[in-house]
C-alpha cells in the first residue's frame, strides 16, 4: 500500500513546509496485571431476544488476554459466550459465580 494512502485528516496542501501525519500501527496495549483491572459484572437483556447474559466490562489489555479471560470463565461455567471489543459475554445469569471466579483470580470486581 502506498504511504499516501494512510495519511490521516489532510487530502492535499498548498503549504510546501507542511508535514503529512501517517497512520502508524495501532498503538501497543499492555494488560494491566489482575490487581489494578477494576471490572464491573453487569446482567444485560437489551437486543437479545429476550434472553439474558453476564457482561464483563472495564478490562484493559490486549485481545488475546481478554479471549484467555473469556475462556477461563465460559469454561468454569459450563456455557458460551464472547469475548470482544474489551468485553465478555457468558450466556445466562451467573452474576455471583462469576464474581467469584474474577476474585480468586485476583481481579478487583
Amino acid at each position: 500500500m502506498s504511504k499516501s494512502k494512510n495519511r490521516v485528516g489532510v487530502v492535499y496542501s498548498t503549504n510546501p513546509e507542511y508535514k503529512y501525519a501517517y497512520e502508524d500501527e495501532q498503538p501497543v496495549v499492555e494488560t494491566l496485571p489482575p490487581d489494578r483491572q477494576k471490572l464491573r459484572v453487569t446482567l444485560d437483556r437489551k437486543q437479545r431476544g429476550g434472553k439474558q447474559v453476564t457482561l464483563v466490562t472495564g478490562f484493559v489489555g490486549t485481545d488475546d488476554d481478554l479471549a484467555a479471560l473469556g475462556k477461563m470463565l465460559k469454561t468454569k461455567c459450563g456455557v458460551g459466550g464472547a469475548a470482544k471489543d474489551g468485553e465478555i459475554m457468558v450466556q445466562g445469569d451467573f452474576r455471583e459465580k462469576v464474581t467469584a471466579l474474577l476474585r480468586d483470580a485476583g481481579y478487583r470486581v
